[in-house]
């Protein structure tokens, strides 16, 4: 699936079963809570904290519910996320095409 079909699939799903978007506001607010969400699994799984009686190691879902929102708030505010990781792509490989090769910290 590409980032283009995965917009395009979120914008059916909202239009068939989620009546219309929620606020980009509340979109907002809800990317701030899934980010939340991943930051406690990362945490626990890779961290110093451990999980609590109950808590899934569900990384991948969480994820996804991150990537959920995200495309909620493009397809809502008219952002095609595949043009635009280009251009972070591109902006990124110009800026640091060096920085990070040559940064000794990384080095093993």
């Amino acid at each position: 699936m590409t980032i283009k079909e995965a917009q395009n699939i979120v914008d059916q799903w909202i239009k068939e079963y989620g009546v219309r978007y929620f606020s980009e506001l509340t979109n907002m607010a809800i990317l701030t809570e899934e980010v939340g969400e991943l930051a406690r699994v990362i945490a626990r799984k890779y961290g110093d904290q451990s999980f609590k009686s109950g808590e899934k190691e569900n990384l991948g879902e969480e994820m996804a519910d991150v990537l959920w929102v995200l495309l909620c708030l493009a397809n809502q505010t008219g952002v095609d996320l595949t043009e635009e990781l280009k251009k972070s792509i591109e902006k990124k490989t110009q800026r640091d095409a060096l920085r990070h090769i040559a940064n000794p910290k990384l080095k093993a």
